[in-house]
């Protein structure tokens, strides 16, 4: 009853944390939606939905465990060099970090550079595999910073599922949007790739203790993307025939 009669105890942070959550997961959306373009068009929606919902799944499990979550704080081991211990949540930015890096990084090198694929049935099977698997990656790295921001604004744990649940519902319904607008405009994607490496080093770099502001980060890319639109909007009026990258699958 004291929910029911007090709606600004709930609301108000309910209301901030699904916002923050929401823009925390853009970048987890344009990802799964680049990889998920790599499937056969009648695969990729399957794919966006799979991997958004493993993402909701890989939160509340988190969320539930929050007990364990604060064991990841022990430090395992010190890099020699920067003299800096590491600990269990710094160890996994780290690899997810790399692991932006390095799969962004390919990304762009396969668009501009690779071979265009030419598939049978059997081989888009095991490439849906693979995508849905580096997607189940991709959510657990972007799923343990949302919900350690989500502990720290929140101390009842409803109020914390809620907000990633609504979150998650919102991106679902807007997954489809974004990925036909990153796919329709290859450099978009391009851009898009760029941001997932800025966050990339932005994750190792937290993960060897050097703090990056959040912000300066949001406003380059709000910029860039601003930048990009223009330039859009540009190419339009002069009717220029637009970049092609290459298909990985037709």
């Amino acid at each position: 009853m004291e929910i029911l009669t007090h709606p600004g105890t709930w609301f108000v942070p309910l209301l901030t944390l699904t916002l923050l959550e929401i823009v925390l997961g853009i970048d987890n959306v344009i990802f799964i939606s680049i990889l998920a373009g790599k499937l056969p068009e009648n695969q990729r929606a399957k794919a966006r939905q799979l991997g958004l919902s493993l993402a909701l799944v890989t939160r509340i499990l988190l969320l539930c465990s929050i007990s364990w979550l604060m064991t990841l704080t022990k430090t395992l081991f010190t890099v020699p060099l920067l003299n800096h211990p590491i600990n269990g949540k710094e160890l996994i930015l780290l690899v997810g970090g790399l692991f932006l890096i390095g799969k962004s990084v390919v990304e762009i090198h396969e668009k501009l550079e690779g071979e265009e694929g030419h598939a049978s049935t059997g081989a888009k099977l095991a490439s849906f595999s693979a995508v849905i698997v580096q997607i189940l990656l991709l959510d657990i790295v972007f799923s343990l910073d949302s919900v350690i921001t989500a502990v720290g604004m929140a101390n009842q744990l409803w109020i914390m599922i809620a907000a990633v649940i609504i979150a998650l519902g919102v991106m679902l319904a807007f997954a489809g949007a974004i990925s036909d607008f990153v796919n329709r405009h290859p450099t978009v994607k391009m851009l898009a790739l760029s941001f997932l490496i800025l966050i990339g080093v932005t994750l190792v770099g937290e993960s060897l203790g050097q703090h990056i502001p959040k912000g300066y980060i949001y406003f380059s890319m709000a910029f860039a993307f601003l930048v990009e639109m223009l330039n859009l909007r540009l190419h339009a009026k002069t009717k220029a025939k637009p970049i092609e990258l290459r298909q990985t699958l037709k």
